[in-house]
């Protein structure tokens, strides 16, 4: 299965890094705690749903714990702003998209994983 003709790792990955963005320029003077929040969980929903649509499940499923928990860590462990926290996640998910893209393929409705073609 893909999205926009991409694989959903990358779409859904990259659609979190969107969302932090926007956090980054603080749309709707979001609070530290706020942003952190919607951070953090738009990270993990997402992630989630892309390791459903991704075979092997636990390399999505690492990806998406990593940035999610440096998230968390940013926002609610050091009280960092808004900023830094949808830094942080773009940064995290960038670098272990970039790392671990050749080790996901999609799934097709019937279940099997498909491997990506080389143009």
């Amino acid at each position: 299965m893909r999205i926009f003709g991409r694989e959903p790792a990358l779409v859904l990955n990259s659609l979190a890094g969107v969302l932090g963005l926007l956090v980054t320029f603080q749309v709707g003077g979001l609070t530290s705690e706020e942003a952190g929040w919607i951070v953090a969980s738009a990270t993990a929903v997402l992630g989630a749903v892309a390791a459903a649509m991704t075979r092997p499940i636990a390399v999505q499923a690492f990806t998406a714990a990593v940035a999610t928990i440096a998230s968390a860590v940013a926002a609610f462990g050091y009280e960092a702003a808004p900023t830094y926290v949808a830094g942080i996640n773009g940064a995290v998910l960038g670098i272990l998209m970039f790392v671990t893209r050749g080790q996901v393929t999609p799934i097709v409705p019937d279940g099997k994983a498909v491997r990506p073609t080389s143009v």
